[in-house]
């Protein structure tokens, strides 16, 4: 029962990036629709200054199951959270068409 109430929807309204969420939360995004078999965890493990402004530098990439949050299926560390999140949303999709 625990687990069917943690996959019901959160009112309000969120940032979409090619038809899912998107959600920040300090140094932590996730990306990724919880009601299929895997999403995305973004953590930023520090920043540089380009242009006088602080950009997230490297950032830890995560595929975890969404029935089960602690189990991790790949991760790896990018440079750039475009990097990064290039390469989780294409692990993402191979993940869950499987």
């Amino acid at each position: 029962m625990a687990n069917e109430a943690s996959k019901k929807n959160v009112e309000g309204k969120y940032l979409m990036y090619n038809g899912k969420p998107l959600v920040r939360e300090g140094d932590t995004i996730c990306y990724g629709d919880r009601k299929e078999k895997y999403f995305l965890i973004l953590d930023i493990i520090n920043y540089k200054t380009a242009d006088g402004v602080e950009v997230p530098d490297n950032v830890m990439v995560q595929v975890v199951e969404s029935a089960n949050p602690g189990n991790v299926l790949k991760s790896t560390t990018k440079q750039g959270l475009s990097s990064a999140l290039n390469l989780g949303m294409v692990w993402l999709e191979m993940e869950n068409r499987k």
